[in-house]
């Protein structure tokens, strides 16, 4: 019996199909210059195949495969398009899923291929015979036409629990007229790591060397990475999956948790060794890109990854930092955070101060507690707020900020005889010893506030010019208390150079708003 080799001899394959799989995930959509991004990313990560979707299936993915002739330069990864076997009965030469793949003009092709039997005989309505017949036509055809043909195996797990016999044949169809790869797919998710090991292994046994064996899982039972992990202990060498997990229903194997997995903690090669340190900002740059967040819980690439709240914990890593991190979070170029909250302790607080640059001494290191201890029982959460846990710490110190002094502001909101409601904000401050008075309308009472901030100080801070704001999230505190519930403001801003976000807190949502959004340009003003 054929058997895996040993993991230092084996490179593994990776392959990519966020541009098709993880595009069916509910509520997300992508632009084609959004795809020509995702691409140019995951050719940066390293990863071996990109697979870009359905060739002339819609006028976007015809556009797409148009213009990625043209304008994709991929240095490392090959460009798929995907497409299926010839229809039952039918012809290769006039096939028009066929001839798509051809005009789409890449150097691999992948076609999916039914290979567990009810399928072919219920959804597909023909016999076994014509099934395997369509796989090894298609393949003939694509691979006389010079092409590398990958066939994914359709339902390959449940196919083979229910007759082996002709998933075998299924494969050998594809092998038999030249296929590279046979990609062994849990279509339905259903299947578990010990299945996975068992069937890819009696595969690997029957195929040997004929054909690389991959593996394409979805995570319904939430083991997809762990079957696609199964899988390669088993003997395939080829993953495909997603980044970030994305895809139909509860998502595609996640390509970022399963490629350190493989690399860091098995010693297989899936990427140049010089790109993992990416696999952190191309899953962040995809996630801005289909502007859907990386989990911040998400192995390796979340923000809370290697995050470390817990005071005993902080102390630990303060003298030796692999004592709760089980890998170098650069490797996968990702980063230690000490998360700041009323848990913290002295060592945390310390810590998180020589992060900052702000030298805090016993006196104002103990301000910081109570001061957080305090605020935290009000409402507010500094773990979400970065800024505005620095602005403490500096406050701490006996630092106050001298860029604007406020008198007042006000803001009215009156609707108009044609019914829409406008807002109106009047901003009342003393810059640099003059006074300013100037007031804004709005879409909305920050908006209008911001506005009219802005407008007051801008003359002496030009660099303002640079701060955006990004995002506005109102939380209530306390909704049994209706209408007088506290409510909980963050907002986020950007200076083009990085991120930063801060908080408010009041039964008033004008109040918390502007605590928040002083607060933010004040910050942006200390950056600058």
């Amino acid at each position: 019996m054929s058997t895996p080799a040993t993991t230092d001899q084996r490179s593994i394959e990776i392959f990519d199909t966020t541009l098709r799989d993880g595009l069916q995930v509910e509520g997300v959509t992508a632009t084609v210059d959004d795809k020509l991004v995702i691409a140019e990313q995951l050719d940066s990560l390293g990863v071996h195949f990109i697979e870009g979707g359905w060739p002339g299936a819609n006028p976007k993915d015809i556009e797409f495969f148009q213009r990625a002739a043209k304008e994709l330069n991929l240095s490392t990864s090959t460009f798929v398009a995907f497409g299926s076997t010839r229809r039952p009965r039918g012809k290769v030469d006039d096939d028009p899923t066929l001839r798509n793949l051809l005009d789409a003009d890449t150097s691999a092709v992948c076609i999916v291929a039914k290979s567990w039997d009810y399928h072919v005989t219920e959804a597909l309505q023909t016999t076994l015979e014509e099934g395997t017949a369509m796989i090894a036509d298609s393949v003939e055809y694509l691979v006389g036409n010079d092409r590398r043909v990958l066939v994914d195996m359709e339902h390959f797990f449940d196919g083979f629990k229910h007759n082996p016999e002709f998933a075998f044949r299924a494969l050998e169809a594809a092998i038999v007229k030249g296929a590279t790869h046979v990609v062994l797919c849990d279509t339905n998710g259903g299947s578990l790591p010990h299945e996975v090991e068992d069937i890819v292994a009696q595969v690997y046994a029957h195929i040997g060397s004929d054909a690389t064996i991959g593996i394409h899982c979805h995570d319904d039972t939430g083991c997809a990475v762990a079957n696609s992990m199964a899988a390669v202990r088993a003997g395939a060498g080829h993953v495909q999956g997603t980044l970030n997990g994305l895809g139909e229903r509860t998502g595609n194997a996640n390509l970022t948790t399963i490629i350190p997995n493989l690399q860091l903690k098995q010693d297989y090669s899936c990427l140049p060794q010089d790109r993992l340190v990416r696999l952190a900002p191309v899953s962040h740059r995809i996630a801005e890109t289909l502007n859907r967040a990386v989990n911040p819980q998400a192995p390796y690439v979340g923000t809370s990854a290697f995050a470390h709240k817990a005071g005993l914990h902080v102390s630990a890593i303060a003298r030796a930092r692999d004592a709760y991190e089980h890998v170098d979070p650069e490797q996968v170029g990702n980063g230690t955070r000490f998360v700041v909250s009323e848990m913290a302790g002295r060592a945390t607080i310390q810590i998180k101060a020589e992060q900052l640059g702000i030298d805090l001494d016993g006196p104002a290191i103990n301000q910081v507690i109570d001061d957080l201890k305090r605020l935290e029982h009000e409402g507010y959460q500094f773990e979400a707020a970065d800024a505005s846990l620095e602005l403490l710490m500096r406050r701490a110190t006996g630092w106050e900020q001298d860029y604007f002094d406020v008198e007042s502001m006000r803001v009215i909101t009156d609707e108009s005889a044609d019914g829409p409601f406008n807002t109106e904000a009047t901003v009342k401050v003393w810059v640099q010893g003059d006074r300013h008075v100037h007031t804004a309308e709005g879409n909305g009472p920050v908006n209008a506030i911001d506005t009219a901030l802005r407008r007051a100080i801008s003359g002496a801070y030009p660099q303002l010019e640079q701060v955006h704001l990004t995002d506005y999230k109102v939380r209530i505190l306390d909704g049994g208390e209706a209408t007088g519930a506290v409510t909980r403001v963050l907002i986020s801003a950007t200076d083009g150079r990085t991120d930063w976000t801060t908080i408010g807190v009041s039964p008033n949502i004008i109040e918390a708003s502007w605590r928040a959004l002083s607060e933010s340009i004040v910050y942006g003003l200390l950056r600058g």
